[in-house]
Order: structure tokens, then sequence, then C-alpha cells
């Protein structure tokens, strides 16, 4: 039976949630067991000019290719995510913090988010945010606007802190709950993985956004609920994803070799840490991913939607 572990995260010639798949195979021929999924790779993102790479290869049983216009013609297949979750967390997130401030799950983010704060204290830019003694409105309104603060540098420069994954994801839980927001995902995605499922693979996700926000994207998708296409979730707890021990701990974690799964990235950095975990990887190419180098793209296996990702049996 096939397993196969999908993991993608997309560093390309676009930048963003990314988006991707091909066909592959080991260097032995034998089937790879399990196919990770990267969350990046099934959201949309911001439509830029990609440049889809001429390339074939293979390996663990399946085999890729990818052509010049593929991955143009997925530009303005979805509404970008990246021009909704993220801009929402800056938008409301001080309304969000005087409306919950007094329950405890608002306060247990706060103080995660302090604690961050404080070892982020020698770097260039960090914010502090104060303790609060109770002495009123207006203090009660300068330590809010220092967790906005904090949050907005953060955000600004692209961390992946579990502090501040962990607002995000409530934050996100609230506005799915009402509607405000839907997780948006690329159109050649849910075909792509029931095809992989029905054929017994298993699809996990990792991503840096909290477990509850992986779900919650899933759950309230704008292809409904589609929680039951995964077989499991990880986020930042096992481990940074450019820190090649993490792979090592998801591996571990469901029973399956480090060597049988195959990670699909578009970020050069985690594709690293995957290969030093001895992690089949490729990169995906998708609208609004940030670019490569050349050397970056002469090194590893491309793709740019998930039509490129053949079964064994079908190539």
């Amino acid at each position: 039976m096939l397993v196969r572990k999908y993991v993608m995260s997309c560093r390309s010639a676009a930048s963003s949630v990314g988006r991707g798949t091909g066909h592959y195979c080991s260097d032995s021929g034998q089937v790879r067991d399990l196919f990770f999924v990267d969350i990046g790779q099934l959201e949309c993102s911001q439509p830029r000019p990609g440049k889809a790479l001429e390339r074939c290869c293979s390996f663990g049983g399946w085999s890729c290719s990818t052509a010049p216009g593929n991955a143009g013609s997925l530009e303005n297949s979805l509404f970008p995510c990246q021009e909704t979750l993220f801009p929402y967390i800056k938008d409301n997130v001080k309304e969000y913090l005087r409306a919950h401030w007094e329950e405890e799950e608002c306060q247990r983010d706060v103080g995660l988010l302090r604690k961050q704060a404080q070892e982020d204290s020698s770097l260039d830019g960090a914010v502090p945010i104060p303790l609060e003694s109770g002495s009123g409105e207006e203090e009660l309104e300068r330590v809010i606007q220092a967790v906005v603060d904090n949050v907005h540098w953060q955000m600004s420069l692209d961390r992946k802190t579990t502090a501040l994954k962990q607002l995000q994801g409530h934050m996100w839980r609230a506005a799915y709950a009402t509607g405000l927001v839907k997780g948006e995902i690329f159109e050649d995605v849910v075909p792509a993985i029931r095809k992989w499922r029905e054929a017994g693979m298993k699809v996990y996700i990792y991503s840096s956004g909290s477990i509850e926000a992986q779900k919650l994207l899933f759950g309230y998708s704008t292809e409904g609920d589609i929680l039951e296409l995964f077989d499991g979730h990880f986020d930042t707890k096992i481990g940074p994803k450019v820190e090649s021990e993490s792979y090592r701990r998801i591996a571990a974690s469901i029973g399956c070799a480090t060597n049988n799964i195959l990670f699909l990235t578009d970020v050069p950095r985690e594709a690293n840490a995957a290969e030093e975990a001895d992690t089949h990887v490729a990169v995906v190419i998708r609208p609004g991913n940030a670019g490569l180098t050349d050397d970056e793209k002469s090194y590893y296996s491309l793709i740019s939607s998930f039509t490129e990702l053949f079964l064994p049996s079908s190539t």
C-alpha cells in the first residue's frame, strides 16, 4: 500500500504561501512511504509573475516535470490569502485585545508575547511589553498598544514565533466562526489530495502556523470542511522548520523513516534542513512565492501545480 507524506512550503520564483506538485520516485526506484504537505503549499498567495522552469526528475516512485507557462496559469486561480488573513491580524489586533483582554486565553497569549519580547530585547527595533499594574484605563491602553506594536513588528519581519502564531490562531478562530474570513485553497489541491488518499497515501501538514490555525483554515475553507483529507498536523512545537531535527521528530512520531518522506517547500533553509535529515525535497513554484537564486533553481527539483504530481501507476 502506498503511503505518502507531503510537506510543503514554497521557495520559488514567487513568494508567499505556496503551491505545487510533481511526480516522485527514489533513487532506488522504491515508492516513498509518506507524503507531507506544508500549509503554505495549499493556500493561495498574492499573484505575482512566476517563471516556470522546464525540468524533469524522478525519485521514490514518482516523477515530476514542469513546463514553461504552468506557473502563470495558476496566478489568478483563487483570491490571495496573503491579502486577507495577515492583513486581518494587523487591522484588528487592537480591537481583539480590547474585547478579550480579561479572558484567560488572551492573557496567556499576552504572557507568551511578553516572554518572547524579553528574549528579543537585544534585536534592533524590538518592542517590549510592560507588565500591567492595574493603575487604570490609560495604563491598560499603553500595554495594549505595546502588544499591538510588538505583533506588527514581528509580522513585518515575517517571524514564526510560537507566541505570535498562537495569538494569530485565536484571532482567526473568531474570524472564521463569524464568517469574516475563509481559508483560500488553490483549485488543484483538493482533487489531487483525494486521488493520493484513494491510492492509500497519507498526507500531513507541517506549518509555522499553529495546529489550531491549520485546522481552522481547512475547516472553514473555500472548498468547505476538508479536514478529513489530512492524517495529522505539526507546527513549530515539534521544532523549527529550519532545523533538521524537526523532520526526524516528525518521522519518528508517525513511524516512518525520513528517507521515505517527500517534503515540498518554497524556503531554501527548510529544504536544506529536510535534506540534512535524509528527507526527499522538492521546491514548489507558485505565484507570490519568493524568488530562487540560479543555484537553487539548478539544484532542487521544481514543481508548480498539484496536477504535476502523478501516482506511480500513471507515470
